[in-house]
């Protein structure tokens, strides 16, 4: 697509990033521009050369490892052989003594608060918004509007008492868990006051007190009449809101009308995987709404059934504490940004050489100028620290870069050295097994280690592509390695001391309608040792913050910590099968899957720039996908392809059959163009075709070199 360039300081950069910064990030930061736009380009010219040679390194890597398994391809994988290979080459790194990290300045949030975190694509300022706003939300909205409570009229619109009276009895249930009263239930209390600062319970006019007294913190005031009961637990605050007045509250002899329940602690705004940026237009939205949450003035207007409606951020919350003083909450999630990783250049700006910037440079420079205005009023950290989730690092020279970048950013924008924390993604394959050596490298900013499943399987798939077909992708999550890679990543991250002082995370419930399966089986995050784990939605969020108020995380920490540690050889156990005996039938439903996965987020992605979505799998269960679930399904089918499990024309017939069925899934969607029966005019079909196809050839598996270019095309 044509672009105006500004030249300036060796650099081109489009006219429309070149005015947001100028005119939008830099004002009111003291930062002069032409030395951010110097300061940019001398630390571009830098290091790109250095982004491109560890690039390079992992091609290398790659081709080494391919060498070793087709000349070993006939005998059994002998462990010890692979190890020493592996570490010959310099993809696993010898393991350095003992350590633990030494970030600073890291908010409560991140060191003793544990709870849910949301993951938000940045483009859409209206769920950036909501996201942000998730710190508290409403336990009866968020049992009443999922399959958590079931009754008759679960799916009407009108107002079902029965299941009005469930929420209240569930609601009271979990009060009765974790905020106990003394020889009487929840259910039976029918007056709540306040008394000199002092919370007093009755039954029947007989008072009764928390069995743990010290859980009460404090009650909120309206009109002089309490509105509040602020209780807490396991360093989570809930809200018990007295309205007699209010309809949820009919019924309810203490007049209590909701519980609200402190929900996301912290929130990822995402410029990865689950957005669509390929330009300096789609980028300046990402940079616009983030300057917008880091600056608290972000607002989104839209209309909901013929009601036009405005959205900003949550205030902090007030309240009185037991001791009569004045004390506040934090209103909103802590907010996290995650940039892109190293892979990706983008037009936004281009190098002396006439080169485009590394992506993940650029975005350095932009979301930490963006965030230096919280600096100042600390809205989002209370203790002035800038929050960057790194993504798809492969092993320590590469975190160590990270480290390098972050630095000089700090230098070029004039902050303290360390402000910029780093949260480490886990989701390749040299990074798993060089987890320690990675942590070591960014021991004064690190913040956050999370696995990452879909991504750490389709380089998993990837790296061992030579090895032979992989097992099916649901007997992934049964497999050895995947096993030892949940347990590598706590245990490691344990024993570099990130209990009480960083964030230990766990992936994403990817079924955002199925809340009472996510209750039943999202606790087993807790049990493995994580601070915080991924949801798909506000809802969620309050829904697993019932998890953290049954587990204290800092005493499972304790337990694990005595646990036999992940072994370097179940890592290193590659998930094949040589000789598979599956039949047609397993095979062509395998693939079907895989390509209804990939065909109902590619059309999305390519037509409709849109990164993060609710797509139907096969069964029509709606699941919420970005770039990680796309590459472990065209990594699949690729290696089945490249091993003779299936052939190339079999592989087409069943992406245009399932084409036919994302087209049918998609009817109601005005925006929405059919892939079906004109296969090869649709860019979306030949992009998701190509991702299958050319997936042996796709670095690392990742699928943006694909997505990138093909969007670009369909928007010009």
């Amino acid at each position: 697509m044509l672009k105006n360039y500004i030249n300036i300081e060796n650099l081109s950069i489009s006219e429309d990033i070149y005015n947001f910064i100028n005119n939008e990030a830099i004002p009111g930061t003291k930062i002069d521009k032409d030395k951010f736009w110097k300061g940019l380009s001398k630390v571009s010219h830098e290091l790109a050369p250095k982004n491109k040679e560890l690039l390079n390194i992992r091609k290398k890597l790659q081709i080494d490892i391919d060498r070793w398994h087709l000349e070993n391809y006939e005998k059994e994988i002998n462990l010890n052989e692979y190890k020493s290979y592996l570490k010959k080459i310099g993809y696993i790194k010898q393991e350095g003594p003992d350590f633990n990290i030494k970030t600073n300045n890291l908010d409560q949030e991140i060191t003793s608060v544990a709870g849910p975190q949301l993951v938000v694509p940045i483009m859409n300022a209206r769920y950036a918004l909501n996201a942000a706003n998730a710190r508290w939300m409403s336990l009866y909205d968020s049992l009443y509007g999922t399959d958590v409570i079931s009754s008759e009229e679960s799916v009407s619109e009108r107002y079902d008492p029965e299941r009005g009276m469930r929420v209240r009895e569930y609601s009271k249930n979990f009060l009765d868990q974790y905020f106990k009263l003394r020889n009487a239930l929840w259910k039976d209390v029918n007056k709540i006051i306040i008394k000199d600062n002092q919370l007093k319970i009755y039954t029947d006019e007989r008072e009764v007190e928390l069995e743990s007294i010290d859980k009460y913190i404090g009650y909120r005031l309206d009109n002089e009449k309490i509105s509040a009961i602020i209780l807490k637990n396991n360093n989570l605050h809930i809200e018990i809101i007295l309205n007699p007045s209010a309809f949820s509250a009919k019924g309810d002899p203490a007049g209590i009308s909701d519980i609200i329940i402190e929900s996301a602690i912290s929130t990822i705004c995402d410029h990865e995987d689950s957005v669509a940026a390929v330009d300096s237009e789609d980028k300046i939205i990402g940079y616009r709404n983030w300057l917008g949450l880091m600056k608290k003035d972000l607002e989104s207007e839209f209309e909901k059934d013929g009601k036009k409606l405005r959205r900003k951020l949550n205030p902090n919350r007030n309240y009185i504490s037991k001791e009569g003083k004045k004390e506040i909450l934090h209103g909103r999630a802590l907010l996290l940004n995650r940039n892109v990783g190293h892979l990706m250049t983008n037009s936004a700006v281009l190098l002396q050489d006439g080169s485009e910037i590394p992506e993940g440079i650029l975005d350095a420079f932009v979301t930490t100028l963006c965030a230096i205005h919280d600096l100042k009023n600390k809205n989002n950290s209370k203790t002035g620290s800038i929050y960057i989730v790194k993504p798809k690092q492969h092993g320590p020279d590469e975190t160590l870069f990270t480290n390098l970048l972050f630095e000089k950013v700090e230098a070029i924008l004039g902050i303290e050295k360390f402000t910029i924390k780093c949260g480490i993604m886990d989701e390749e394959r040299r990074t798993t097994v060089n987890l320690k050596e990675c942590i070591r490298t960014l021991e004064n900013r690190v913040f956050f280690i999370n696995t990452g499943f879909l991504d750490r399987t389709g380089d998993e798939m990837h790296t061992s592509m030579e090895a032979g077909p992989m097992i099916k992708k649901g007997d992934m999550k049964t497999s050895t390695w995947i096993k030892a890679y949940e347990n590598n990543n706590v245990d490691i991250g344990l024993e570099c001391g990130f209990s009480g002082v960083a964030q230990i995370g766990k992936g994403m419930w990817a079924m955002p309608d199925k809340m009472a399966e996510m209750l039943s089986q999202k606790i087993s995050h807790l049990e493995a040792g994580a601070n915080c784990a991924w949801v798909p939605s506000p809802t969620a969020a309050a829904l697993h913050a019932l998890h953290y108020h049954k587990i204290n995380i800092f005493t499972e920490h304790s337990k694990l910590k005595n646990r036999q540690k992940a072994k370097l050889d179940d890592l290193l156990t590659i998930p094949i099968i040589k000789k598979p005996n599956w039949s047609q039938q397993e095979i062509s439903n395998e693939i079907s899957n895989s390509a209804q996965t990939i065909l109902g987020y590619v059309v999305r992605w390519i037509d409709q720039g849109v990164g993060c979505s609710k797509v139907p799998d096969i069964n029509n269960v709606g699941l919420m996908e970005d770039r990680a679930t796309l590459r472990i399904s065209s990594q699949h089918i690729a290696n089945w392809i490249y091993h003779g499990i299936c052939s190339r024309k079999q592989v087409l017939e069943i992406m245009k059959k399932m084409a036919k069925v994302v087209d049918d899934q998609n009817k109601n969607d005005k925006l929405y163009q059919n892939m079906s029966p004109h296969y090869d005019k649709s860019i979306a079909f030949k992009t998701a075709c190509e991702l299958v196809f050319q997936g042996k050839d796709q670095p690392s598996g990742y699928t943006e070199p694909l997505l990138h270019l093909n969007r670009l095309i369909k928007k010009s």
